[in-house]
């Protein structure tokens, strides 16, 4: 909530609290931040066991982690199938194709006549990634395979073209793939962010506050720019999506 906060010494007071400010009371406070932390974490966990995968998608994750890929977690496979599904989304871009497991996600929740276009610069896990579709029940034609990187390929693709698009490619071109993403969007699309509360536990120091950096300017981004509606969803590692408003009648 915006607006001025309160200390919480100075709330307890209020509200009558007559232990005195000291270790005791600091210990109290240590141990329900502690129990509100872990009743977080069963809250996650739970919300995380509710989306069961099929084989299919179960395989293309194991696959992924062999081969050094990350995959779309499991909470955000879901939240992807649902956003396809609740925004009616025909045209969607998915920047970041792997092995497929995001597409498959995406085309289960697309009308049957809508198209994916999904950008990656390794064109030989696309061809994978265009067989687990199949695998999955799609035609060969629901599913556009695009070889080259976003910065290269996202300046060709049509103008408020698109219902949805999917952003989970290289994280420090995230700043600039969101940008491309909001020009691609008819009014009332909606752009997703995949891993934007993520902790960058990197070795290198330098790539670390680079990523870490990418992440702190897309999140501000949406959440300055008045076109969006923007919301986190706490699933993973942080799902951030904003939909593009309508024009304002004059």
């Amino acid at each position: 909530m915006r607006g001025t906060t309160r200390p919480l010494r100075a709330v307890r007071k209020e509200a009558g609290a007559s232990v005195a400010d000291g270790p005791a009371e600091a210990e109290a406070a240590a141990a329900a931040a502690a129990a509100a932390a872990t009743t977080r974490a069963r809250i996650a966990e739970r919300a995380e066991a509710f989306h069961v995968e099929d084989e299919l998608l179960a395989g293309l994750r194991e696959r992924s982690v062999a081969e050094g890929v990350v995959p779309v977690a499991p909470a955000s496979a879901a939240a992807l199938t649902f956003l396809a599904a609740a925004t009616r989304a025909r045209a969607v871009v998915e920047i970041g194709t792997g092995f497929g497991l995001g597409a498959v996600a995406l085309l289960r929740g697309m009308p049957a006549d809508g198209l994916l276009t999904s950008i990656d610069p390794d064109g030989e896990r696309q061809v994978r990634a265009r067989v687990a579709c199949v695998e999955a029940g799609f035609a060969p034609g629901r599913v556009r395979m695009i070889k080259g990187t976003s910065r290269q390929m996202l300046p060709k693709l049509s103008d408020a073209g698109y219902d949805l698009v999917v952003v989970d490619g290289v994280t420090t071109e995230m700043p600039r793939d969101l940008e491309a993403s909001l020009r691609l969007l008819r009014p009332g699309g909606v752009v997703v962010v995949d891993d934007v509360l993520w902790q960058g536990r990197l070795a290198d120091p330098v790539r670390r506050e680079a990523v870490a950096g990418a992440l702190r300017e897309t999140v501000r981004t949406v959440r300055e720019d008045e076109r969006l509606v923007p919301l986190v969803l706490p699933i993973a590692e942080g799902l951030l999506c904003a939909a593009l408003r309508e024009p304002s009648a004059p």
